[in-house]
């Protein structure tokens, strides 16, 4: 599902797809993402400390995202400014540095 352009989930989408379907799996974050946590059972948040995100994205080949200083400097201000939010409202927080199997066998038993 794509968000609008300003970054957000259209409410009225997300609404009718949670009443119609049993099981929705949404990946990403968005700032209006806390008006729809009463109506999702879980809300998992994937997490890893800053020194390997900055890794990951300085050594990625898939996305260029995090290779300038102001790219990483966004990163940084994320993690200490944003990644508290989502922890308040997870119900399940997972570390990135899991092998992905185990990541999404955690996610999957969730369903």
């Amino acid at each position: 599902m794509r968000a609008p352009s300003d970054g957000t989930w259209d409410e009225l989408r997300v609404a009718h797809l949670l009443a119609t379907h049993d099981h929705v799996v949404i990946s990403g974050a968005v700032e209006n993402q806390r008006h729809f946590y009463d109506r999702l059972e879980h809300v998992v948040l994937l997490t890893a400390p800053l020194d390997v995100l900055l890794t990951r994205v300085a050594t990625r080949t898939t996305n260029p995202y995090g290779r300038s200083a102001a790219e990483r400097a966004q990163i940084t201000e994320y993690v200490s400014t944003v990644e508290p939010l989502l922890r308040r409202g997870a119900t399940l927080v997972l570390d990135g540095r899991l092998p992905v199997e185990t990541l999404a066998d955690t996610v999957e038993s969730l369903l």
